[in-house]
């Protein structure tokens, strides 16, 4: 039999590399022989629970090499990958079993609770914990030693289904985009083509692999070309620093506040960050002060943009554009297109925003179960609509304008919160900035400013009303500032500008326009200072 898709690779890698160091978690490694080995007796233990081509396997748990096993035990015998987003609800979790149909549920013990409403709503065949402890039910690691470890696979194309990730849901309940191996694929193939991953490269994986980005940018291509992963549960600056240094990091991905945390923290300087080359950065635009702060230290950024539907990437800003293309996410993935139109699907002037529209062989196959929402998000020719706002400049180099829902209207003219954003995030002490429109008799919307500020640091409305003052034009100017502690996100690390607006719609707005901090109490240490 032959397997065309994702399900193959660990077996080759194992005829290529068997004695190479794949994967370290911890005090665990694993060669590639033992890591094709241990995929193996995945396949079996759920091939003989009657897995087969097409029938879902959903995955709750923290990063670990079960999670890893499971997704190409998974795509080796034919079945889909359900991997599921560890800060989900109960309700949320019901969702995703019952809408993709899954059979089987692989699991960390400590999501037991928060996966019994899903189990009990029925489609659960068989539950599976990733390690023992629960009586009358043996773990995933004991399952395993009981299988003979016999290679069990089945026939594939590349444009079957591999994996079903649900979006962030951000707005509504989260949908499940269908990634074929061809998406998978070819997701690591321009990882590979465009931050030139190779097999002497070994990555650190701090992001949940339950996210596509760590899963398609950072775990499929190290596998792909036989690099070495040093996995972690979670993100950790210390232990990441320590990480870097120890095992000779080469590559690391993450946002710009991963960095940021790395950079401000007390070992930073005195970390060895010498085999540091590749950085990978995703969710919005590096900040300058961080981009200072790599570039200190001799390193410098590779950006990009994407999505789940995508893979999730779609572009790539090399390390050699990063200043003079400031801003920008960079061009189309070596296998991607990128085009920008208007409402009726025409291509509009360089210069000229409007919608993203993304096609290649990473743009996924549509959204399971809901036939009409994939046929709206699709121009013929297969290309998909992002519902991004953003546009080409004269290179072809792609800036973000900002989401379409996300845009604000205020007296008439449109404002993109993520132009905003971007000159807010510049400014000294800040290290987190989301744009929201809030509702205003006069001018329909207007827009307010959400910060997050580095420990110390404070910052009222006057202050960023004189910093953002002849940059960019008066109405896109917030005038009420609100310091939170933290922001509602995403599994992904994006903002849930759906949940400020619901937390600020309606509310008093501070009468002297002081920035507040929840819970309302404000603080002025210092002014912020440009850092242009």
């Amino acid at each position: 039999m032959f397997n065309a898709g994702i399900g193959a690779w660990t077996a080759k890698r194992r005829l290529k590399d068997p004695d190479k160091t794949a994967l370290v978690f911890g005090e665990r490694v694993f060669t590639y022989r033992q890591f094709a080995d241990a995929v193996d007796q995945v396949a079996e233990v759920l091939h003989v629970r009657d897995i087969s081509r097409g029938d879902r396997v959903a995955y709750i748990g923290e990063n670990s090499p079960e999670f890893l096993f499971t997704l190409f035990a998974c795509t080796q015998i034919g079945a889909v990958f359900v991997p599921i987003n560890t800060r989900l609800a109960p309700p949320e979790i019901t969702h995703v079993l019952t809408d993709s149909g899954a059979r089987t549920i692989v699991y960390d013990i400590e999501f037991a609770e928060r996966i019994a409403p899903g189990i009990a709503a029925g489609g659960i065949v068989h539950v599976i914990p990733t390690e023992e402890g629960l009586p009358g039910t043996p773990g995933l690691p004991e399952l395993m030693t009981r299988s003979r470890g016999g290679r069990v696979a089945e026939e594939m194309d590349l444009g079957e289904p591999a994996a079903i990730i649900y979006t962030s849901g951000t707005t509504g309940k989260p949908k499940g985009a269908v990634l074929t191996h061809q998406n998978l694929t070819y997701v690591a193939i321009n990882g590979i083509v465009d931050y030139g991953f190779a097999s002497s490269d070994t990555a650190l994986l701090i992001s949940p692999l339950f996210h596509v980005a760590a899963l398609g940018m950072g775990a499929l291509p190290m596998v792909m070309v036989g690099g070495t992963i040093v996995l972690e549960k979670g993100f950790d600056a210390a232990r990441a620093l320590a990480l870097i240094e120890k095992h000779g990091i080469s590559t690391l991905s993450g946002v710009p506040t991963t960095y940021q945390l790395l950079a401000d923290h007390p070992d930073w300087d005195g970390t060895d960050l010498s085999t540091l080359r590749k950085l990978t950065c995703g969710g919005s635009a590096v900040p300058t002060r961080i981009l200072n702060a790599y570039e200190e230290r001799g390193m410098s950024f590779s950006q990009g943009y994407g999505m789940t539907e995508t893979s999730p990437g779609a572009t790539h800003l090399p390390p050699q554009w990063t200043r003079e293309k400031q801003g920008s996410v960079g061009l189309p993935h070596f296998f991607t297109n990128i085009r920008i139109t208007n409402d009726a699907g025409e291509i509009v002037p360089r210069g000229t925003i409007g919608e993203i529209e993304i096609q290649g062989p990473n743009v996924f196959l549509g959204y399971h179960g809901l036939p009409e929402k994939t046929a709206e998000s699709f121009r013929p020719g297969g290309w998909f609509r992002s519902g991004d706002m953003g546009y080409l400049d004269e290179d072809g180099f792609l800036f973000i304008a900002d989401r379409l829902k996300d845009m604000i209207i205020s007296g008439g003219e449109n404002i993109y919160p993520a132009e905003v954003e971007n000159l807010i995030n510049d400014i000294d002490g800040v290290t987190g900035a989301a744009v929201i429109g809030v509702p205003d008799e006069k001018w329909g919307e207007v827009p307010w400013a959400v910060v997050t500020l580095r420990e110390g640091a404070s910052l009222t409305s006057e202050q960023l009303v004189e910093y953002l003052t002849g940059e960019i034009a008066r109405f896109k100017i917030p005038r009420t500032t609100q310091v939170v502690e933290e922001f509602p996100r995403t599994a992904s690390g994006k903002i849930r500008k759906a949940d400020l607006r619901a937390r600020y719609t309606g509310s008093v707005r501070p009468s002297h326009g002081i920035g507040t901090k929840e819970p309302w109490k404000t603080e002025t240490i210092r002014t912020p200072k440009k850092t242009k």
